[in-house]
């Protein structure tokens, strides 16, 4: 813990009423990636018997990716836009401490920056609920509004001066890690979606004249 009672930096945040985190990153972790696996897993398999073998195995994939997405921004992430009060609760949920747990990795998270706030909402409200939808056109909008959210999301991070982490490992493991995803895959998803929406178009215009 740091001076002001918390274990986050900047040390001098003030986090009135802070109540410690009581599970371990294990323990918050394990649920997290244990679901992500089943979601992935169940859109494999459920695309692979509905599919009749009509959708590929990379569409098959990518399908499993949009579960997990809209899992992620819907079910995980909400719950921070409607417990302001979640370091501070004495009978603090999963929720609640996953949230202490991330902000090791970003602070503003712990102080409620209003930068993130508004990320958060528009991730939970457009974002979630479009992965959920998401097809080629769709994919590629998706995509780049995930692409457009992280940079404004590092954005913002270097505007702050890059001082909200407990240690270099939250910053790799969450800062970094946990947001790579959603640079790197709606990078090839774009890429691949922008290809196949330019292919359509110019068959289209092979039929038209």
């Amino acid at each position: 813990m740091g001076g002001h009672g918390h274990p986050y930096s900047p040390a001098e945040l003030e986090l009135p009423g802070f109540v410690p985190q009581r599970l371990s990153q294990g323990q918050i972790l394990a649920p997290f990636v244990g679901t992500a696996v089943l979601a992935v897993l169940g859109a494999w398999l459920i695309s692979g018997r509905c599919g009749g073998g009509r959708i590929s195995k990379t569409d098959r994939l990518l399908m499993g990716w949009w579960v997990f997405t809209a899992l992620t921004h819907i079910v995980f992430e909400s719950p921070f836009l409607f417990t302001p009060d979640f370091l501070s609760k004495k009978n603090p949920n999963y929720f609640d401490e996953m949230f202490k747990e991330y902000s090791k990795g970003d602070s503003r998270y712990a102080s409620r920056n209003t930068a993130v706030l508004a990320l958060e909402v528009i991730t939970i409200g457009l974002k979630g609920p479009a992965s959920l939808l998401a097809v080629h056109i769709l994919q590629f909008a998706v995509s780049l509004g995930q692409l457009y959210g992280c940079l404004l999301y590092f954005i913002t991070a270097y505007l702050d001066g890059f001082n909200f982490w407990v240690s270099p490992f939250y910053f790799w493991a969450y800062f970094i890690g946990s947001n790579s995803s959603w640079v790197i895959i709606p990078t090839l998803i774009a890429t691949r979606s922008w290809k196949k929406i330019s292919a359509a178009f110019q068959a289209e215009k092979v039929k038209t004249r």
